[in-house]
Protein backbone atom coordinates (compact mmCIF):
# COMPACT_ATOMS: atom_id res chain seq x y z
CA UNK A 1 0.00 0.00 0.00
CA UNK A 2 1.50 3.16 -1.26
CA UNK A 3 -0.08 6.40 0.63
CA UNK A 4 -0.04 10.57 -0.38
CA UNK A 5 0.45 11.62 3.56
CA UNK A 6 0.23 15.31 4.22
CA UNK A 7 2.11 16.29 7.58
CA UNK A 8 0.95 19.37 9.05
CA UNK A 9 3.21 20.20 11.65
CA UNK A 10 5.57 23.06 13.45
CA UNK A 11 8.42 24.39 11.37
CA UNK A 12 10.42 21.26 10.25
CA UNK A 13 13.72 23.08 10.53
CA UNK A 14 12.92 23.79 14.17
CA UNK A 15 12.51 20.35 15.79
CA UNK A 16 15.10 17.94 17.66
CA UNK A 17 14.98 14.86 16.05
CA UNK A 18 16.01 12.81 18.64
CA UNK A 19 13.29 13.38 20.83
CA UNK A 20 10.43 13.77 17.96
CA UNK A 21 7.39 11.65 18.06
CA UNK A 22 6.83 13.52 14.20
CA UNK A 23 9.54 12.98 13.11
CA UNK A 24 9.77 8.79 13.96
CA UNK A 25 6.38 8.73 12.51
CA UNK A 26 7.77 10.30 9.09
CA UNK A 27 10.78 8.14 8.73
CA UNK A 28 8.18 4.85 8.96
CA UNK A 29 6.17 6.17 6.73
CA UNK A 30 8.84 6.87 4.44
CA UNK A 31 10.71 3.11 4.95
CA UNK A 32 6.89 1.61 4.17
CA UNK A 33 7.20 3.90 0.55
CA UNK A 34 4.68 6.50 1.34
CA UNK A 35 4.87 10.25 -0.53
CA UNK A 36 5.22 12.88 2.21
CA UNK A 37 4.06 16.30 2.19
CA UNK A 38 4.81 18.89 4.50
CA UNK A 39 3.38 22.10 5.66
CA UNK A 40 3.04 24.25 8.78
CA UNK A 41 -0.74 25.24 9.61
CA UNK A 42 -0.34 29.00 8.68
CA UNK A 43 -0.59 27.66 4.99
CA UNK A 44 -4.30 25.63 5.57
CA UNK A 45 -6.86 27.38 3.40
CA UNK A 46 -10.66 26.43 2.73
CA UNK A 47 -12.74 27.65 0.63
CA UNK A 48 -15.95 26.46 0.21
CA UNK A 49 -15.84 22.91 0.85
CA UNK A 50 -12.24 22.40 -0.36
CA UNK A 51 -9.43 22.18 1.93
CA UNK A 52 -6.15 22.69 0.13
CA UNK A 53 -2.37 23.50 1.90
CA UNK A 54 0.52 24.89 0.17
CA UNK A 55 2.48 21.76 0.92
CA UNK A 56 6.27 20.85 -0.28
CA UNK A 57 7.60 17.21 -1.17
CA UNK A 58 9.84 16.41 1.82
CA UNK A 59 12.35 13.46 2.33
CA UNK A 60 13.60 12.94 5.53
CA UNK A 61 16.74 11.04 7.09
CA UNK A 62 18.07 10.14 10.81
CA UNK A 63 20.72 12.93 10.81
CA UNK A 64 20.71 15.79 13.30
CA UNK A 65 21.13 19.09 10.87
CA UNK A 66 20.76 17.51 7.81
CA UNK A 67 16.93 15.20 8.29
CA UNK A 68 15.16 16.33 6.05
CA UNK A 69 14.90 17.97 2.25
CA UNK A 70 12.19 20.16 0.59
CA UNK A 71 10.82 20.42 -3.04
CA UNK A 72 9.66 23.78 -4.63
CA UNK A 73 5.96 24.54 -2.76
CA UNK A 74 2.90 23.61 -4.74
CA UNK A 75 -1.05 23.99 -3.86
CA UNK A 76 -2.30 20.27 -3.16
CA UNK A 77 -6.03 19.68 -2.51
CA UNK A 78 -5.69 17.76 0.77
CA UNK A 79 -8.90 15.42 -0.60
CA UNK A 80 -6.37 14.01 -2.76
CA UNK A 81 -3.97 12.72 0.03
CA UNK A 82 -4.66 9.60 1.89
CA UNK A 83 -3.37 10.66 5.52
CA UNK A 84 -3.16 14.07 6.87
CA UNK A 85 -1.00 13.36 10.02
CA UNK A 86 -2.05 16.59 12.46
CA UNK A 87 0.96 17.31 14.47
CA UNK A 88 1.77 20.75 15.09
CA UNK A 89 2.32 21.41 19.14
CA UNK A 90 -0.35 23.00 21.43
CA UNK A 91 -0.99 25.53 22.74
CA UNK A 92 -4.53 24.54 22.52
CA UNK A 93 -6.13 27.90 21.52
CA UNK A 94 -8.48 29.46 18.50
CA UNK A 95 -6.01 28.68 15.55
CA UNK A 96 -6.05 25.12 16.69
CA UNK A 97 -9.74 24.65 16.56
CA UNK A 98 -9.99 26.19 13.50
CA UNK A 99 -7.50 23.68 11.93
CA UNK A 100 -9.91 21.01 13.11
CA UNK A 101 -13.19 22.14 11.65
CA UNK A 102 -11.05 23.26 8.42
CA UNK A 103 -9.32 19.18 8.77
CA UNK A 104 -12.99 17.96 9.34
CA UNK A 105 -14.09 18.57 6.17
CA UNK A 106 -12.16 15.70 4.55
CA UNK A 107 -12.11 13.17 7.02
CA UNK A 108 -12.62 10.35 7.03
CA UNK A 109 -12.33 10.23 3.37
CA UNK A 110 -8.63 11.35 3.88
CA UNK A 111 -7.84 9.57 7.16
CA UNK A 112 -6.98 12.81 9.53
CA UNK A 113 -4.66 11.44 12.50
CA UNK A 114 -6.05 11.89 15.03
CA UNK A 115 -9.77 12.53 14.20
CA UNK A 116 -9.86 16.52 14.00
CA UNK A 117 -13.36 16.33 15.68
CA UNK A 118 -12.62 13.75 18.76
CA UNK A 119 -9.19 16.32 18.97
CA UNK A 120 -11.55 19.45 19.16
CA UNK A 121 -13.77 17.86 21.95
CA UNK A 122 -10.93 16.16 23.98
CA UNK A 123 -8.59 18.72 25.36
CA UNK A 124 -6.16 16.85 27.34
CA UNK A 125 -7.62 18.35 30.73
CA UNK A 126 -11.18 18.30 30.08
CA UNK A 127 -11.67 14.87 28.65
CA UNK A 128 -9.60 13.24 31.13
CA UNK A 129 -12.16 14.58 33.85
CA UNK A 130 -14.42 11.70 32.06
CA UNK A 131 -12.29 9.35 34.19
CA UNK A 132 -12.74 10.71 38.19
CA UNK A 133 -12.03 7.80 39.44
CA UNK A 134 -9.00 7.20 37.72
CA UNK A 135 -7.43 10.61 39.07
CA UNK A 136 -6.74 12.36 41.97
CA UNK A 137 -9.23 15.13 43.35
CA UNK A 138 -9.25 17.88 40.59
CA UNK A 139 -11.26 21.40 40.52
CA UNK A 140 -11.37 23.36 37.14
CA UNK A 141 -12.09 26.96 37.89
CA UNK A 142 -10.64 30.30 38.33
CA UNK A 143 -12.60 31.53 41.26
CA UNK A 144 -10.68 32.60 44.00
CA UNK A 145 -13.42 31.06 46.76
CA UNK A 146 -13.78 27.81 45.03
CA UNK A 147 -9.83 27.43 45.00
CA UNK A 148 -9.31 28.50 48.71
CA UNK A 149 -11.68 25.72 49.68
CA UNK A 150 -9.92 23.10 47.49
CA UNK A 151 -6.83 24.14 49.24
CA UNK A 152 -8.47 23.80 52.74
CA UNK A 153 -9.69 20.14 51.79
CA UNK A 154 -6.82 18.38 50.05
CA UNK A 155 -3.97 20.51 51.18
CA UNK A 156 -0.41 20.92 48.98
CA UNK A 157 -2.05 21.44 44.96
CA UNK A 158 -0.56 21.95 41.25
CA UNK A 159 -1.73 24.86 39.66
CA UNK A 160 -1.65 25.32 36.12
CA UNK A 161 -3.40 26.42 33.20
CA UNK A 162 -6.06 24.46 31.59
CA UNK A 163 -4.89 25.32 28.03
CA UNK A 164 -0.94 24.79 29.04
CA UNK A 165 1.19 22.54 27.28
CA UNK A 166 4.94 21.50 27.96
CA UNK A 167 5.13 21.99 31.50
CA UNK A 168 4.39 25.52 31.18
CA UNK A 169 3.35 27.62 34.83
CA UNK A 170 2.72 24.57 36.39
CA UNK A 171 3.00 25.43 39.81
CA UNK A 172 3.01 23.64 43.71
CA UNK A 173 0.91 25.53 46.02
CA UNK A 174 0.98 24.86 49.95
CA UNK A 175 -2.25 25.16 51.83
CA UNK A 176 -1.15 28.08 53.69
CA UNK A 177 0.95 29.45 50.70
CA UNK A 178 1.96 33.11 51.24
CA UNK A 179 2.58 33.13 47.47
CA UNK A 180 -1.33 32.24 46.48
CA UNK A 181 -2.86 35.66 46.66
CA UNK A 182 0.15 37.01 44.04
CA UNK A 183 -0.18 33.82 42.10
CA UNK A 184 -4.04 33.73 41.86
CA UNK A 185 -3.43 37.55 40.29
CA UNK A 186 -0.76 36.72 38.45
CA UNK A 187 -3.22 33.87 36.62
CA UNK A 188 -5.69 36.01 36.47
CA UNK A 189 -4.48 38.35 34.44
CA UNK A 190 -2.50 36.10 32.14
CA UNK A 191 -4.86 33.37 31.30
CA UNK A 192 -8.82 33.84 29.99
CA UNK A 193 -9.70 30.39 30.17
CA UNK A 194 -10.39 28.55 34.29
CA UNK A 195 -7.45 26.71 35.91
CA UNK A 196 -6.74 23.44 37.07
CA UNK A 197 -6.52 22.46 40.33
CA UNK A 198 -5.29 19.12 41.54
CA UNK A 199 -3.86 17.94 45.14
CA UNK A 200 0.03 17.55 44.76
CA UNK A 201 1.38 13.82 44.36
CA UNK A 202 4.17 13.56 46.51
CA UNK A 203 5.64 10.95 44.80
CA UNK A 204 5.96 13.22 41.61
CA UNK A 205 9.30 13.20 42.42
CA UNK A 206 9.79 9.36 41.23
CA UNK A 207 8.11 9.99 37.98
CA UNK A 208 5.25 11.27 36.48
CA UNK A 209 5.04 8.22 33.43
CA UNK A 210 4.19 9.10 29.76
CA UNK A 211 2.20 5.90 28.31
CA UNK A 212 1.64 5.82 24.72
CA UNK A 213 -1.83 3.72 23.58
CA UNK A 214 -2.07 2.90 19.87
CA UNK A 215 -5.60 2.39 18.83
CA UNK A 216 -6.35 2.04 22.62
CA UNK A 217 -4.18 -0.66 23.90
CA UNK A 218 -0.81 0.17 25.60
CA UNK A 219 2.36 -0.16 23.88
CA UNK A 220 5.32 1.35 26.31
CA UNK A 221 6.31 3.87 28.36
CA UNK A 222 8.85 6.28 29.38
CA UNK A 223 8.59 7.53 33.30
CA UNK A 224 10.19 11.15 33.65
CA UNK A 225 11.82 12.05 37.00
CA UNK A 226 11.71 15.90 37.28
CA UNK A 227 15.26 17.60 37.84
CA UNK A 228 16.37 18.60 40.91
CA UNK A 229 14.04 21.69 42.44
CA UNK A 230 11.46 21.62 40.05
CA UNK A 231 8.29 19.52 40.21
CA UNK A 232 8.05 19.47 36.47
CA UNK A 233 8.96 15.87 34.43
CA UNK A 234 8.36 17.17 30.77
CA UNK A 235 11.71 16.02 29.61
CA UNK A 236 11.40 19.53 27.92
CA UNK A 237 11.87 21.02 31.18
CA UNK A 238 14.84 18.73 32.22
CA UNK A 239 12.95 16.07 33.38
CA UNK A 240 15.48 12.85 33.14
CA UNK A 241 13.74 9.40 31.15
CA UNK A 242 14.52 6.18 32.09
CA UNK A 243 12.93 2.99 30.69
CA UNK A 244 9.50 1.42 32.55
CA UNK A 245 7.31 -1.19 32.59
CA UNK A 246 3.39 -0.94 33.07
CA UNK A 247 2.49 -1.75 36.73
CA UNK A 248 -1.07 -3.28 37.34
CA UNK A 249 -2.67 -0.12 38.45
CA UNK A 250 -1.13 1.43 34.91
CA UNK A 251 -2.39 -1.31 33.18
CA UNK A 252 -6.07 -1.19 34.85
CA UNK A 253 -6.05 2.71 33.60
CA UNK A 254 -5.29 1.67 30.44
CA UNK A 255 -7.90 -0.89 30.03
CA UNK A 256 -10.43 1.35 31.42
CA UNK A 257 -10.05 4.59 28.78
CA UNK A 258 -8.94 2.36 26.23
CA UNK A 259 -11.98 1.48 24.51
CA UNK A 260 -13.13 5.12 24.69
CA UNK A 261 -9.98 6.11 23.14
CA UNK A 262 -10.68 3.43 20.26
CA UNK A 263 -14.09 4.68 19.52
CA UNK A 264 -13.46 7.99 19.11
CA UNK A 265 -11.00 7.46 16.80
CA UNK A 266 -7.90 8.53 18.39
CA UNK A 267 -5.42 6.42 17.29
CA UNK A 268 -2.05 7.75 18.97
CA UNK A 269 -2.51 9.31 22.18
CA UNK A 270 -0.05 10.10 25.48
CA UNK A 271 -1.46 9.36 28.87
CA UNK A 272 0.51 10.81 32.14
CA UNK A 273 0.10 8.54 35.51
CA UNK A 274 1.71 9.74 38.66
CA UNK A 275 1.51 7.42 41.28
CA UNK A 276 -1.18 5.46 39.71
CA UNK A 277 -3.36 8.15 39.41
CA UNK A 278 -4.54 9.64 35.47
CA UNK A 279 -3.39 13.02 35.36
CA UNK A 280 -3.75 13.96 31.54
CA UNK A 281 -4.69 12.23 28.09
CA UNK A 282 -2.89 13.79 25.83
CA UNK A 283 -4.42 13.52 22.18
CA UNK A 284 -3.12 16.90 20.21
CA UNK A 285 0.42 15.96 19.58
CA UNK A 286 1.97 13.60 21.93
CA UNK A 287 5.14 12.62 22.06
CA UNK A 288 7.44 9.81 23.51
CA UNK A 289 7.92 7.84 20.97
CA UNK A 290 11.53 8.53 20.46
CA UNK A 291 12.47 8.17 23.82
CA UNK A 292 10.81 4.89 24.28
CA UNK A 293 12.64 3.51 21.39
CA UNK A 294 16.46 5.15 22.90
CA UNK A 295 15.73 3.28 25.75
CA UNK A 296 15.43 0.05 24.68
CA UNK A 297 11.62 -0.47 23.67
CA UNK A 298 9.58 -0.97 20.94
CA UNK A 299 10.05 1.91 17.33
CA UNK A 300 5.83 2.61 18.38
CA UNK A 301 5.70 4.28 15.16
CA UNK A 302 5.19 1.16 13.46
CA UNK A 303 2.03 -0.01 15.80
CA UNK A 304 1.00 3.72 14.37
CA UNK A 305 1.11 3.12 10.75
CA UNK A 306 -0.44 -0.47 11.02
CA UNK A 307 -3.40 1.24 12.78
CA UNK A 308 -3.64 4.10 9.94
CA UNK A 309 -3.34 1.71 7.25
CA UNK A 310 -5.44 -0.92 8.24
CA UNK A 311 -7.73 1.51 8.76
CA UNK A 312 -7.37 2.46 5.32
CA UNK A 313 -7.71 -0.81 3.94
CA UNK A 314 -10.95 -1.63 5.72
CA UNK A 315 -12.62 1.93 4.27
CA UNK A 316 -11.26 0.81 0.81
CA UNK A 317 -12.60 -2.63 0.85
CA UNK A 318 -8.74 -4.02 0.38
Amino acid sequence: MSLTVAVQMDPIQNIRIAGDTTFALLLEAQRRGHALVYYTPDRLSMQGRRVTARVERLKVQDVEGAHFTLAPPERLDLAEADVVLMRQDPPFDMAYITATHMLERIHPETLVVNDPFEVRNAPEKLFVLDFPELMPPTLISRDKAEIEAFRLEHGTVAMKPLHGHGGAAVFKVTEKDPNFGSMFDLFATTFREAWVVQRYLDRVTEGDKRIILVDGVAMGAVNRVPAANDIRSNMVRGGAASASELTDREREICATIGPELARRGLILVGIDVIDGHLTEINVTSPTGIRAIQRLGGPDLSVAVWDAIEARIAARKGV
